[in-house]
């Protein structure tokens, strides 16, 4: 079962990857993917809501139809809200199996639905006092698409 975590602390990659592999010896290797906040156009920030509990499930959902997909032995998912500055990490994705080619697959796959099917409301802040909301993004919903199941 996997891991899911929301949170508004930033994490730690190397504590969550050994929790995720403590006492283990079925784990041939661990995919990993963290994302950070860029600085586009003078970004100050970028502040993510959510619905405490509907994120949650949503988010395990997402985890637990990687864990279908693919013969993985552990999956972490910290995604983060709150106000977060360029340079610092939003989400982390950590998938283990057996074999490499699952946790790669996995891995790719829980970022891709995290990017479109994640309940998250994202606005940005710049120095100026403006504020945005970003919109969702045709290729984010086209790198979904690929893992679509017939």
């Amino acid at each position: 079962m996997a891991t899911v975590r929301v949170q508004e602390a930033a994490f730690d990659m190397a504590a969550e990857q050994a929790a995720l592999s403590a006492g283990r010896t079925d784990i041939g290797g661990i995919a990993s993917f963290v994302g950070l906040c860029r600085g586009d156009d003078g970004l100050a920030a970028l502040v993510l809501e959510h619905y405490p509990g509907m994120t949650e499930r949503a988010l395990a959902g997402i985890a637990a139809e990687a864990e279908a997909r693919w013969p993985l032995t552990g999956c972490t998912v910290v995604h983060r809200v709150g106000r977060i500055r360029p340079g610092e990490p939003i989400v982390l994705v950590l998938t283990a199996s057996a074999h490499r080619a699952a946790a790669l697959e996995a891995c790719a796959f829980l970022i891709d639905w995290l990017k479109t099917g994640a309940p998250f409301w994202k606005r940005e802040e710049f120095p100026d006092g403006r504020e945005r909301w970003v919109e969702a993004k045709d290729s984010d919903d086209a790198a979904a698409a690929r893992w679509q199941q017939a």
